[in-house]
């Protein structure tokens, strides 16, 4: 995951905030309520590890120091919000780049626990109670929720924030809300949300995890609108200061309301986050070396391997770690806009497959760091074996049989690997027949396509870092008579052209959850195919696929649910939608020599959970500034 990797990641799945403790009580087994019991928490298929009484969660020092600042640049994203830039306070909307972490500003009616695949725990909702039928969620509001003004966070504003985002929102958002009826709050404390009739399995813990907006502040303004004005939040951060473009500040909330709730004990604990902004990896990395913010997570083989020998690492000031990675790694590639006439013949999208030399480039570019990704599962048991589909597999697969390739009921489609040559000719060789078969033959040196236009490729990337990945590729299209080239642009303007699908193909990285669900909509669906702002670079629109999808969403336990993604998998690789990247089993951390954090990370944490579940450490701080003294 060099070059784009987690920088260009997208988080699918439920999102949410993070707790706290070491030290805790082992927790004793819980299982969320059936019918209409009342339970503090929820998860997909009912289990919880913590029990209604429990104090903090298990994976964090309770007992960390508040205090100093955690400055860093983007890692991830959501929705509208951008790596290199961003110009509006709204990070929940198509219009404008949002500022990153805003989420840390709202506070959500559950967040997650990161020792668990995709459990919550109450927050501004302190118990939930779940209707036989799983369709009806009613929510009791806690008392203590209060906007940083002072003012109540009621069942009022939630239904308000859950209803606009539903109609306002961005198109993700939108589309992931579909199966969510209605939101309606019988009083201050109350708050019912209604869900259709087959929902998908996560929709409510995606509900459960948005953010509750002020009712009353948004009476007298548009919230569908690109806005500066710092909108009225209930988290445990506010905005402070900021610099369009440049950086933005978060302070924490000295009396934040739910700072000794069990989900939030030794949570937040940095006086002040920090994001800075780069348009260029190269002087970002020269930003960190020169102390302009404290943590870096590498995502840059060559960086990694060459860079980290400045004086600060030789005396110790800037420490690495290599933290594992047990997370699915979801998938890295470039995605094939399929909307176009010339990529619309899966034997050509297969010959720009062999065209990708993986084995050279990760021994040539990436010091032989990563593994070829291969599925939009990686690094989960959510994959296809490298076998036939099972017999609970073929069940899903056979309705479809002569509609979709026959190499779904064989072993699944895998990239080939090269000779490392750089110009393997067997694959090169394979990919000509593949292009001819297709009715894209060679003339005067040139592909030339079944319309009589010479077969031209243009690449969209917004980094200039990522450029020597390409030229090999490149090398080898020419090869086959393809010209293709590198189309460079700025953030906001490659941004709004993945919005609008003008590209050819470009670098896409995506997340999974380890229990996915309606969010595959986003990415997978013919639904959302053809929806501006929507995550389906590709263009994917297979009833098939879809079929899968409403699987997963319904599966009713994790068994059925890997069986539906591994059936899911099999098609979407024998689309041949991407040509897939690399990925890598670790976090590569950089950071002075301040700060503290848990000795065993969770393993559903967001990355590795800094800011939210590391510390501010003085002592050390105060031998960074001694270092410095003459």
């Amino acid at each position: 995951m060099t070059q784009m990797s987690r920088r260009h990641v997208l988080v699918l799945g439920v999102g949410g905030a993070l707790g706290a403790s070491v030290g805790a009580p082992l927790a004793r087994s819980a299982r969320a309520s059936e019918a209409a019991t009342e339970a503090h928490g929820m998860s997909a298929f009912g289990d919880l590890k913590y029990p209604a009484d429990f104090r903090h969660f298990d994976y964090v020092n309770v007992d960390a120091p508040k205090g100093g600042t955690f400055s860093l640049i983007p890692s991830v994203r959501a929705y509208n919000q951008s790596y290199q830039t961003f110009n509006s306070l709204n990070a929940f909307i198509l219009k404008g780049d949002g500022a990153q972490g805003m989420g840390m500003t709202f506070s959500p009616l559950m967040v997650r626990a990161a020792d668990e695949p995709d459990a919550m725990y109450g927050l501004a909702a302190k118990s939930v109670q779940i209707s036989p039928d799983k369709l009806v969620y009613r929510f009791t509001m806690r008392p203590e929720a209060k906007f940083h003004d002072g003012t109540r966070l009621t069942a009022h504003d939630a239904a308000f924030s859950l209803t606009t985002l539903k109609t306002k929102g961005h198109p993700l958002i939108i589309v992931q809300m579909r199966d969510m009826v209605s939101a309606e709050a019988l009083d201050d404390a109350t708050l019912v949300v209604t869900f259709a009739k087959g929902r998908a399995r996560d929709v409510p813990l995606y509900v459960a995890s948005l953010p509750i907006f002020s009712k009353a502040y948004y009476a007298s303004r548009p919230f569908d609108e690109s806005s500066l004005d710092i909108p009225l939040g209930s988290g445990p951060y506010k905005v402070g200061r900021f610099e369009v473009n440049r950086y933005i500040e978060f302070e924490r909330v000295k009396d934040w309301w739910a700072a000794d709730l069990p989900p939030c004990r030794g949570s937040y604990n940095f006086d002040v986050v920090r994001y800075e902004f780069y348009r260029d990896r190269d002087v970002a990395f020269e930003g960190f070396t020169g102390k302009s913010y404290l943590y870096r997570e590498e995502f840059t083989s060559r960086i990694w391997a060459t860079r980290y020998d400045f004086p600060a690492v030789k005396e110790g000031r800037v420490k690495l770690e290599v933290v594992p990675d047990d997370t699915p790694s979801g998938a890295q590639g470039w995605f094939i806009n399929t909307r176009r006439d010339k990529f619309k013949d899966p034997r050509v999208r297969e010959a720009l497959i062999n065209a990708f030399d993986f084995e050279w480039t990760n021994k040539t570019i990436m010091y032989g760091a990563y593994a070829r990704t291969v599925s939009p599962f990686q690094n989960s048991d959510l994959m296809a074996g490298n076998a036939p589909p099972s017999p609970e597999e073929l069940k899903l697969l056979e309705p479809f049989r002569g509609q979709i390739p026959d190499e779904v009921f064989a072993a699944p489609f895998t990239p080939p690997a090269s000779d490392g040559s750089g110009q393997d000719r067997s694959l090169l060789r394979k990919a000509q027949q593949l292009l001819t078969e297709a009715g894209v033959p060679i003339k005067d040196g040139k592909r030339v396509l079944p319309n009589g236009e010479t077969f031209k490729i243009e690449f969209l990337l917004d980094e200039p870092s990522f450029q020597p990945h390409h030229a090999p590729y490149i090398k080898n299209l020419a090869t086959l008579g393809i010209e293709a080239s590198v189309r460079l642009v700025d953030a906001v303007q490659h941004k709004a052209r993945q919005e609008d699908f003008d590209f050819d193909m470009t670098i896409q990285r995506f997340s999974m959850s380890a229990t996915p669900g309606d969010a595959m909509r986003a990415f997978f669906s013919s639904q959302v195919a053809n929806t501006k702002g929507s995550y389906n670079l590709a263009g994917v629109a297979s009833p098939a696929i879809d079929a899968m999808i409403e699987k997963i969403m319904a599966a009713d336990s994790r068994e059925e649910l890997t069986i539906a993604c591994r059936a899911f998998d099999r098609l979407f690789r024998a689309g041949r939608y991407w040509v897939p990247q690399w990925y890598n089993k670790t976090h590569r951390l950089a950071y002075w020599d301040q700060f503290g954090h848990p000795q065993k990370l969770p393993r559903y944490a967001n990355g590795v959970g800094a800011p939210d579940i590391w510390w501010y450490e003085p002592a050390k701080a105060a031998k960074l500034e001694q270092a410095k003294q003459p």
